[in-house]
């Protein structure tokens, strides 16, 4: 009986607390480079970030090269967030694809989070 009331008192545990910051690809699927693809980190603090990217398309269709390009600039900053103390909490992939009233993208949202 007495070693339940002691754990009856036990202190409930501390809730966490996180900063977050974001990071945003926009990658454009226009041939021959004239899309806009970048990326887009958005940290504490106000700090903002825009890096060029390639796009998905040259005039001579997929460009593996461009796509090989933009995953290791995407891997370098989930790397140098890591480093940093951030861990990535979750992706948000989105398409919208191409038609006759506009072009098309593919936009990834990944959310970091570090404990206060």
């Amino acid at each position: 009986m007495l070693i339940g009331g002691f754990f009856a008192f036990k202190p409930a545990p501390k809730a966490v607390r996180y900063d977050y910051s974001q990071m945003t690809t926009i990658e454009s699927v226009v041939p021959g480079g004239l899309g806009r693809s970048r990326m887009l980190i958005n940290e504490k603090g106000g700090n903002k970030d825009e890096i060029d990217m390639k796009n998905f398309f040259s005039l001579g269709g997929i460009n593996f090269g461009n796509i090989n390009n933009n995953e290791q600039l995407i891997l370098e900053k989930i790397s140098q967030m890591n480093a940093n103390g951030w861990e990535l909490y979750n992706i948000t992939p989105g398409v919208v694809s191409p038609s006759a009233n506009s072009t098309g993208i593919f936009i990834t949202r990944y959310l970091f989070r570090k404990e206060k």
